[in-house]
């Protein structure tokens, strides 16, 4: 999309980080990082009984040989040990918005 509003073509051999950065526009991944951190903040902060927060604390059946599955709860572990998040930081939404956003580089 950046490509077509900047009257770009992939035969003019632009590369995407040279076309983002004229846009000023936040890499991908951040911004999908952005979203998940702002999906679980929404589920710490809903009652106990919510279904989806009592699903977090299930327990998990045994698993086979191998490496296991990549789930939300593990990679949302990782995401939030990376970049150093505290779990009570959720209750005030506000300062949790602070910490997770991603602004558009100006």
């Amino acid at each position: 999309m950046l490509r077509w509003s900047g009257g770009v073509t992939r035969l003019d051999k632009v590369r995407k980080e040279h076309i983002r950065g004229t846009f000023k526009v936040t890499p991908i991944p951040e911004k999908l990082q952005e979203c998940r951190l702002r999906w679980y903040g929404h589920v710490m902060r809903r009652d106990d009984d919510y279904v989806m927060k009592r699903a977090l604390y299930l327990l998990e059946k045994e698993r086979g040989r191998g490496r296991p599955p990549t789930t939300w709860w593990t990679s949302m572990t990782s995401l939030l040990k990376k970049e150093e998040l505290p779990n009570p930081t959720t209750l005030d939404t506000m300062s949790w918005r602070r910490k997770i956003r991603r602004a558009d580089p100006t």
